[in-house]
């Protein structure tokens, strides 16, 4: 897919996901702004032809230097991808104002100060754009020890709906991204552990009922989605939570009702006791994976 002209700034691209992610763009034609915490952003910048800022999302600063970077060594800006993220996991007992903190700085208000600063170039050009937000099953459904991430990520798809809305005239489409990849965080995960360590001894594909019914494949699996969004091809596509991985593509609901009752004057603290355990539950949780 030719993106010959386009200029792209990929949020924690040093490594992982971030880095497939701004080599995909790159592949295909884009000038990238490479940004990370430290020389990881400098060495795929060389290697892709991009431009390297080294610093921390989250502050102001941070956002308007990548815009202003984008505009300064490629003369404009089109895409955006917040996928910069950190991990500080604890049980709600256990988790600090700090563990909490740190990650909703980086996530939610990381994507949130990026995402102004490059509507606000992108609406100046008056060509459009796209805002590829980086999300996550644990944002969809939630996960055990990370009421950090989970609620960063869900704040994320919440405001790529919003953003769509607001952004819907100045033709600048807004989606939230759910990946799932073999990375450093999912191979933590016991029964992807073994799995992922002999895909990459072995350099074979996960099997086929990780790659399906999981939905987990390498990073790579997951780049299509991003240069498919950053690609005109995606116009009018928008607010819009994507997942994808392995050989899985699919596209996640948003919240709505799901079962309506009446009653004439209102509702009781005893009449919501006779009806609602009649309500068929929502389930909650990123579901353990099982091995055939």
């Amino acid at each position: 897919m030719d993106l010959s002209g386009k200029v792209a700034i990929v949020t924690g691209s040093g490594r992982g996901l971030g880095r497939a992610y701004a080599e995909a763009l790159a592949r295909n034609g884009a000038k990238v702004v490479v940004n990370d915490v430290d020389a990881a952003a400098e060495e795929v910048a060389a290697s892709i032809g991009g431009k390297a800022v080294i610093a921390p999302v989250g502050s102001t600063e941070t956002a308007q230097l990548l815009v202003d970077t984008a505009v300064e060594e490629f003369g404009r800006l089109d895409v955006l991808v917040t996928n910069a993220g950190i991990l500080r996991d604890r049980v709600l007992w256990k988790m600090s104002d700090d563990d909490f903190d740190a990650v909703i700085n980086v996530h939610l208000r990381g994507t949130f100060t990026c995402a102004r600063a490059a509507a606000v170039r992108m609406r100046e050009q008056g060509t459009g754009g796209s805002l590829v937000l980086i999300s996550s099953p644990a944002g969809q459904r939630g996960n055990f020890g990370q009421t950090n991430y989970s609620a960063a990520k869900a704040g994320i798809a919440a405001m790529a709906r919003t953003w769509a809305l607001e952004l819907a005239k100045a033709n600048i489409d807004v989606n939230a991204v759910v990946p799932v990849a073999a990375t450093e965080m999912t191979r933590t995960i016991p029964a992807f552990a073994p799995l992922i360590e002999e895909s990459e001894r072995t350099g074979a594909p996960l099997p086929a009922w990780v790659r399906r019914g999981e939905g987990l494949g390498s990073v790579e699996d997951v780049t299509g989605l991003i240069v498919y969004l950053a690609s005109d091809a995606s116009k009018g596509v928008t607010g819009q939570a994507i997942g994808i991985g392995g050989d899985r593509l699919a596209l996640w609901s948003h919240p709505a009702e799901k079962q309506v009752e009446f009653a004439d004057g209102g509702w009781s603290a005893e009449e919501i006791a006779q009806k609602l355990p009649s309500f068929a539950p929502e389930t909650y949780g990123i579901p353990a994976p099982v091995a055939p």
